[in-house]
């Protein structure tokens, strides 16, 4: 791969993000219209959701072996194109009985994407001799934000079933375009540790990174799925004020991701994990202990900035962990990190529902304390700044 390739690699890379995260946020809307098309309730519904979240996260734990066997690109490539076509099969499925394994195999396929990608994202950072990892999650952020608002739009003007196909059309010209100029590294079987038969590596690093990444997006999924309701409940706030909570939180989150990648070229990642974590802890600190709506939403904006990056940084650390190729590693920690996406709701609703939000969200921050604590366990992240190709006489960029 020439340097010329790889920054043609980096922006394709980049659109891959993107268009995972526009059919995330196209989802989105879709998901309250499947009460009364269904006639089902909130329980029914939530069922479904953990379905599809079951989806994705067994899914990668297979992701990790066909990167090794078929490398990255071959695998991003696959599972985009066949994700393609799943939300409007979602949509249009006419009954519960489709409708359930239509979600499990969405969320199958967009977990087996999500894993590909970061491997692939680690190998261009690798070419590159630079941090990409955090922009990347940015243009995630970016294509669910633009997904989920021209999904809203859509479904408004022309209906559930348009918007569907429509936006899985503007998703598989983006993917086809992208697909030409991926990048990667070839497959490399020999380089997994695990034994044939091994389905997850038993590397206890491995398993620490995951729970690094879990421990950071448990807070993450409390803010995103009870913000509102806390600060609706708590602090009194009407329903625009409760809404931003989740918009201030993505909007940081969004802005520090674009902004990652530059702190941690010039800081490292330790540095860059250990502020983060300290500065996300302290904004869940503020905002569950705040007296009024303003310095809640400022906590929880602060949070955001914080949070932004850390689960970037992990996928880095997983990426280069010695000895494993990149998607067996990150597929352990992509898994037991989403985890943390499945527990969070109905954890976090029946600790607030005993002990109240305030409490709850103080002890969320303890986690990204303990993150901070163990930040040092994801030096391996700099590990594209251990590349200059000598061998292939590429000089850096």
């Amino acid at each position: 791969m020439t340097t010329s390739e790889a920054r043609a690699a980096r922006r394709a890379v980049a659109a891959m993000f993107a268009a995972n995260g526009a059919m995330m946020g196209a989802w989105a809307p879709q998901i309250p219209l499947l009460l009364p098309r269904h006639g089902i309730g909130e329980a029914v519904l939530g069922l479904l959701i953990l379905g599809l979240g079951l989806g994705a996260v067994a899914a990668m734990l297979f992701a990790g072996r066909l990167i090794a066997r078929h490398g990255s690109v071959r695998v991003l490539a696959v599972f985009a194109l066949a994700a393609v076509p799943v939300l409007p099969l979602v949509v249009l499925a006419p009954s519960l009985w489709l409708l359930a394994p239509a979600m499990a195999a969405f969320g199958a396929l967009i977990g087996c994407m999500d894993v590909a990608m970061n491997a692939n994202a680690v190998e261009v950072e690798r070419r590159l001799g630079r941090a990409i990892m955090s922009s990347s999650h940015g243009f995630w952020s970016l294509g669910g934000f633009v997904g989920g608002t021209a999904g809203s739009w859509l479904i408004a003007r022309l209906g559930a079933e348009a918007q569907a196909l429509v936006v899985m059309a503007a998703v598989a010209a983006v993917v086809l375009v992208a697909m030409r100029w991926l990048r990667g590294e070839p497959p490399h079987p020999a380089e997994t540790r695990p034994a044939p038969a091994a389905i997850l590596p038993r590397e206890a690093g491995i398993w620490l990174l995951g729970g690094m990444a879990l421990f950071s997006m448990v807070p993450e999924g409390a803010v995103l799925d009870w913000a509102a309701i806390y600060l609706g409940k708590e602090l009194g706030a009407g329903p625009f004020a409760a809404g931003l909570g989740f918009a201030l939180f993505s909007g940081a989150m969004a802005v520090m991701r674009f902004l990652g990648d530059g702190v941690r070229n010039r800081f490292g990642a330790v540095a860059t994990l250990r502020i983060s974590g300290l500065i996300g802890a302290a904004g869940l600190m503020i905002a569950a202990l705040a007296p009024m709506t303003p310095l809640a939403l400022a906590g929880f904006m602060l949070c955001g900035f914080g949070v932004a990056n850390m689960v970037p940084i992990m996928f880095s650390a997983a990426g280069n962990y010695p000895g494993f190729a990149a998607g067996a590693a990150i597929s352990t920690v992509t898994m037991v990190g989403y985890a943390g996406i499945l527990i969070a709701p109905s954890t976090i609703g029946y600790l607030a529902e005993h002990i109240g939000f305030r409490p709850t969200y103080a002890g969320l921050s303890v986690l990204l304390l303990a993150v901070t604590a163990a930040a040092g366990r994801a030096a391996m992240a700099d590990g594209h700044r251990r590349l200059p190709d000598a061998a292939a006489g590429e000089p850096l960029p």
